[in-house]
């Protein structure tokens, strides 16, 4: 037995167009991720002196900055993610929700 919101909810054209928002979304942010993280490894393995590269004349290296840079646009694009789930995907899903249910 289906529960009849449930097919609602699965027939609504908003409810589609949330799960491709969301698929599309997620997918592109986890291969930009993937791309920078595998990028950063694949330095490390190939290209060792560049990344031994002193900056200035301290003792602090290119790597350094490029390793920070990978943290933080791992925070970035969680942030970003975030703020579009928790703004346009929760607005469609209460959207969602609330023709189900009337």
């Amino acid at each position: 037995m289906r529960d009849p919101i449930v097919d609602k909810i699965q027939s609504n054209p908003k409810y589609h167009e949330l799960r491709r928002k969301r698929n599309t979304y997620g997918w592109l942010f986890a291969a930009l991720m993937m791309v920078v993280y595998y990028g950063y490894i694949a330095l490390i393995a190939f290209n060792k002196p560049f990344l031994a590269t002193p900056i200035g004349s301290g003792v602090t290296t290119i790597g350094i900055p490029i390793g920070l840079g990978v943290i933080v646009f791992t925070i970035a694009i969680t942030a970003i993610y975030i703020r579009r789930a928790n703004g346009e995907f929760d607005r469609l899903t209460a959207e969602i929700l609330k023709e189900a249910t009337q």
